[in-house]
């Protein structure tokens, strides 16, 4: 008997993608790995309510977690399924053209770059892949 791989759920992937803090958070994490606080400080929303966005993110399996001690770091976790891969690269691609998500982005450098003017990022691991912003 030959058994049928299970595809990859698209409509739970269209629904995680249906939300702007959750496309917020996919663009923050596009390329590089995320500790929560810094979702938390950019976006100016409750911890709570972020890591709920990430665990619709993580059950709709395009985002990974890892702790490191007392930190929670969050990535993009690109799916084997060719269409679900191509539907999240798209968007990811889509955020280039939108002044929010860039204006994010500038933030995550800032803060990566400049901790200390974030009270709440004091201590924190800076994200991977972050690039410093231009002066």
């Amino acid at each position: 008997m030959v058994k049928r791989a299970i595809s990859f759920d698209l409509v739970r992937l269209f629904a995680a993608l249906a939300d702007p803090t959750r496309l917020r958070l996919l663009n923050l994490m596009a390329g590089r790995e995320v500790c929560v606080c810094y979702f938390v400080e950019i976006l100016k929303q409750g911890q709570p309510k972020i890591s709920r966005h990430l665990a619709y993110l993580r059950r709709a399996g395009i985002v990974s977690a890892r702790r490191d001690g007392k930190w929670m770091h969050y990535r993009i976790q690109r799916p084997e399924d060719a269409r679900a891969a191509a539907i999240l690269d798209a968007t990811l691609v889509s955020f280039k053209a939108d002044r929010e998500m860039q204006g994010d982005l500038a933030l995550l450098g800032k803060a990566c770059c400049e901790p200390q003017r974030f009270v709440s990022l004091m201590g924190v691991p800076v994200p991977t892949g972050v690039t410093e912003p231009a002066h």
